[in-house]
């Protein structure tokens, strides 16, 4: 008799949880998301529900909210549109992949590329990337690129520094440009009297003193900050305003139109700070390439 109030009593139990969990799967699994769905479908939120989408001619090119892209199959700037900002979301603006580099101030020390290994590249500090980027961009379009702390040829301008005495003491005995290898030339000659040699791969340079060297380059550059740095998301989809203006003789030279016209385009979808003081002022790279390619289409010549 024990036996069967016990096995009725967990039978009731059972029917109960079971009772529960048909009513929260109907109500949160089915009806919650049903009801959620339904107000997303609102004038005014439906845009941003669906991923805020941009389309051209019916077709999705992309969201206004993740950047993407506007280059050749080679990884070349396309002249026609304006370029976003850098990317290190996996290959460029990957979704899946959303991060940044997680290099800071402090990487400034490249390593150089194994000249046995056919192909290696070496890896990069933030400061070469940088400073690569920035003469890239000043000669694309035409402006100085130089940084400080950046060579002539596009690296981080850092010497490693060794003395005679023990610690960073006593007379300098070598002098090594670090982020410099073979067939390159130093990007200064001496340092304190002391002839500056070239890095090479596999020595060890750590019981020298690391210095960065500014160089003459001026404290403002004409390639702006975010034209060289990426995003913490690496799918910032806006640029700056410097940016895009550093940009407006190029593509308006490409489409054969005046640069007024491409400037007005981009005081259109320049936006100000969010409510006045947050952020700053930007530019939706897609937008404004999309408006471009309305008002003033390109003929491949």
């Amino acid at each position: 008799m024990t036996l069967m109030r016990t096995l009725l009593n967990s039978f009731r139990q059972l029917a109960a949880s079971l009772r529960m969990l048909l009513i929260f799967t109907v109500v949160l699994g089915v009806a919650y998301p049903l009801l959620i769905t339904a107000i997303a479908q609102v004038p005014g939120l439906k845009s941003r529900a669906d991923g805020s989408l941009i389309k051209v001619g019916g077709k999705v090119v992309g969201s206004k909210l993740i950047g993407q892209s506007f280059t050749d199959a080679n990884g070349a700037a396309l002249p026609q549109y304006f370029q976003s900002r850098p990317s290190a979301a996996g290959a460029g603006y990957d979704p899946t992949a959303s991060s940044a580099s997680n290099l800071g101030p402090e990487s400034i020390v490249d390593t150089l590329p194994d000249p046995s290994v056919k192909g290696d590249t070496g890896k990069q500090s933030l400061l070469t990337q940088v400073c690569g980027r920035s003469l890239t961009i000043g000669k694309l379009y035409g402006v100085d690129g130089s940084r400080p702390f950046c060579t002539p040829d596009g690296v981080g301008a850092v010497l490693a520094v060794f003395y005679a005495g023990p610690g960073y003491h006593g007379a300098i005995t070598r002098v090594v440009s670090i982020n410099q290898s073979s067939p390159a030339a130093p990007f200064i000659s001496t340092y304190k009297g002391v002839t500056v040699q070239l890095g090479k791969f596999g020595e060890d340079y750590a019981k020298g003193k690391v210095v960065p060297v500014r160089g003459n380059a001026p404290a403002h550059p004409a390639v702006p900050a975010d034209a060289v740095t990426a995003s913490g998301s690496g799918l910032d989809p806006e640029i700056s305003p410097a940016y895009a203006k550093l940009q407006e003789t190029s593509v308006a030279k490409t489409r054969g139109v005046t640069v007024s016209q491409v400037a007005a385009l981009v005081a259109k979808y320049e936006k100000g700070r969010d409510l006045g003081f947050m952020g700053e002022p930007r530019v939706n790279v897609l937008q404004l390439n999309v408006a471009l390619d309305k008002d003033y289409p390109f003929t491949k010549k």
